[in-house]
Formats: structure tokens, sequence, C-alpha cells
């Protein structure tokens, strides 16, 4: 009986030491962990949302650009055929130009100017201030049809090919002036009766033309843009009289 209580005593002994050797420690506020060998403790469930598992490696998601939908048009090939100074008229020149690319006409001369300043004595020469003087009294001559006379420097006007060019006029390059002045003289009365002129004859005033050369610069010819070209300009008023029968 005396050994029975003495094994008891041993056994419960043993029990406590194993309680009380058990430590339990908290970090912060997270969950106590207990450290000890033989008491065990289910593992605290930490809520946390559900993360679906990835397969495989990321692959960044190719973006295709979609392709402009604006093309530039493309550069013009030559002259527009009527000029925008011409819009407004309805002569073959104009004397007023304002896309007239004198700086473009320039820089062509710097580059080329041996060759151009040959072609431009050829019409350089000629003095059309003297080649009509019409009267400026009654007494002197008498014109059979009005007209009105006028010394132009034109910017662009139609070759004899009817196509529109650049003229090469007040353009300043190597200290020198390039200038194209030619005599215009246009009837104020064309297709009408010529005055003076008894009505029992036929008579009608016409429009007389001359031919001009000029110096014309072409800014899409890259090798040589400069050329003589001829154009056909109103020169003088003429009367014309129909045929008739003299009965004496």
């Amino acid at each position: 009986m005396a050994l029975t209580i003495v094994v008891m005593a041993a056994m419960l002994a043993i029990v406590t030491a194993e309680q009380r050797s058990h430590v339990s420690v908290s970090h912060g506020g997270g969950h106590a962990v207990t450290y000890g060998a033989t008491t065990h403790h289910r593992p605290a469930h930490h809520h946390h949302a559900h993360r679906p598992a990835h397969h495989g490696s990321y692959r960044q998601p190719t973006y295709h650009r979609p392709a402009p939908s604006y093309h530039p048009a493309p550069a013009p090939a030559h002259e527009p055929a009527v000029p925008a100074c011409a819009a407004n008229t309805t002569k073959p020149w104009c004397l007023e130009d304002s896309e007239y690319p004198t700086y473009a006409i320039k820089h062509a001369i710097d580059y080329h100017f041996s060759k151009v300043i040959d072609l431009y004595a050829d019409v350089a020469e000629l003095n059309t201030e003297l080649s009509v003087e019409r009267p400026e009294t009654l007494e002197e001559e008498t014109y059979l049809c009005p007209s009105e006379t006028a010394y132009v420097r034109p910017l662009r006007a139609q070759n004899t090919d009817g196509k529109w060019r650049i003229i090469v006029n007040n353009v300043e390059a190597h200290y020198k002036t390039f200038t194209q002045t030619t005599r215009i003289e246009e009837c104020l009365t064309s297709g009408e009766a010529c005055p003076l002129v008894p009505h029992c004859y036929e008579s009608k005033c016409l429009q007389k033309s001359a031919y001009h050369r000029f110096l014309v610069y072409d800014a899409y010819d890259k090798y040589f843009p400069f050329a003589i070209e001829s154009f056909q300009l109103p020169a003088s008023c003429a009367c014309y009289l129909g045929a008739y029968i003299i009965d004496h």
C-alpha cells in the first residue's frame, strides 16, 4: 500500500513538470506560439482571400498599333495649269503674283550664274522703249481705233503653246537686277466699227499681236531650270476695211 502511494506521487510530479515546461510567446498582435515537445496545438488559420494559382510563366500582352489612315499627298510634278494670279483676269499674263518664287529664282541664278547671264543677254538687249513711239497729239497722226499702251514686266504669262510660265522679272542676284520689260498695246473697241470711217464701208477694229522672247524659270527642271520661250502679246490696234467697189 505504501509502495503504491509512492509510485502515484512520482507520476504526478512528472506530469506537473511537463506542464510547467511549456512556454507561450506572443509576437506583437499575432497568435501565441507554444514551445514544447509534448503539447501540440492546431495552427491558427489566417483568413486571406483565396488567390488562384498561376500555371506557367506570365507573358506581356502584345498590342498592335493600327496603321495610320493619313497618306500625305505627293508633290506636284509640274506647275498648275492655271496659276492663282490668273483667277481674276482674262488676260494671258500676270503683273502681280503673290506666289511668285523670288527666293527660289535667286538661288537658282546664283548656282547657274554663268549660263543664265548668257541667256539673259540674248533678251536684255532689246530696247522696246524705242521700238514704237506713238504720237502725243492728233496733229501728228490720227489713230482709227482707240487703244491703250503700257510698258509692263510680266511675272507669269502663257507661251505660244498655251502653257503658263514663270518669267524672270525683278529678281536681284549677284548684285544685278534681272528685268524684262515689254510694250503692249490693247484695243479698247476690238471687233467694233472703226471710228471716223463712213458707215457705208465695212470696217472693224482688230487686235494685232507680236511675238516676244522671255527668260523663264521652271522649278521642276532639276538640271537647268532656265530657258528662253516665245510669247504672243498684244502689240497694236488696226482698222480692217472690207472689200468695196467704186462706181463713177
